[in-house]
């Protein structure tokens, strides 16, 4: 059976104390209910406007911190969620895209927390979350072209054998491990930071995996925290 093992390097907990998150791994099933997604990101952007949840501002400003100890500039490339959560005070909505990403986009919105998507059967070897050397190579898309950028030195990243699957941590995906409905083997990661609390991490995998099973029902998940403790 499917089981990701993802790795965190030592110096991640001393750029983020007390960085936790939750590693979940999909055997997906036929979709069956493909609107669960749409209809969760819609009352997620709803809760959203009316102030929810009460962590969100600081857990979003301790990323923002954090972002700023490995050299990112938080107000240019923002944390997933932050991002996410600016698009929807902004614009009141967020437009449906696949229903897989609209379901961890949901749970991102609802918890305030950075969620990814990723197509493991894409992966060579098992998700690292490390600091760049600056050689690792990022598929991305550029005016619409193909195109491989570097990350900066120091620079927080996910990455696999291959190369960076996710930069400045959680901030942009790459193309090759992209996530969508179709995907057999899925894995989410969702990150959150001591600010944020425990229960309410776990809360937030259990709307993805109940979402999941509502998609698709008959599919096989596990779920796995890790943490400096748990390593």
């Amino acid at each position: 059976m499917l089981t990701v093992s993802p790795s965190i390097a030592p110096e991640i907990y001393r750029i983020a104390p007390g960085f936790r998150a939750l590693s979940i791994c999909v055997k997906a099933a036929p979709v069956l209910n493909p609107d669960t997604g749409e209809t969760a990101l819609r009352e997620a952007c709803e809760a959203v406007l009316a102030g929810e949840p009460e962590w969100a501002e600081s857990h979003l400003a301790a990323w923002a911190d954090v972002f700023q100890k490995f050299g990112a500039k938080p107000k240019r490339t923002p944390c997933s969620a932050d991002a996410l959560r600016k698009r929807v005070l902004r614009d009141g909505t967020m437009p449906a895209l696949d229903p897989i990403v609209d379901l961890y986009n949901a749970v991102s919105l609802r918890y305030a927390v950075p969620v990814g998507g990723e197509n493991i059967s894409a992966y060579q070897g098992a998700p690292r979350l490390a600091v760049a050397k600056g050689t690792e190579p990022f598929d991305t898309v550029k005016e619409g072209e193909t195109a491989v950028e570097y990350p900066s030195q120091g620079e927080v990243i996910w990455c696999d054998d291959i190369g960076v699957t996710c930069r400045r941590w959680n901030w942009r995906q790459g193309i090759r491990t992209r996530l969508g409905v179709e995907a057999q083997q899925m894995w989410f990661i969702l990150e959150s930071l001591p600010q944020m609390p425990l229960e309410r991490l776990h809360e937030a995998g259990k709307m993805l995996t109940d979402g999941l099973e509502k998609m698709m029902p008959g599919l096989w998940f596990e779920v796995a925290l890790i943490g400096e403790q748990h390593q």
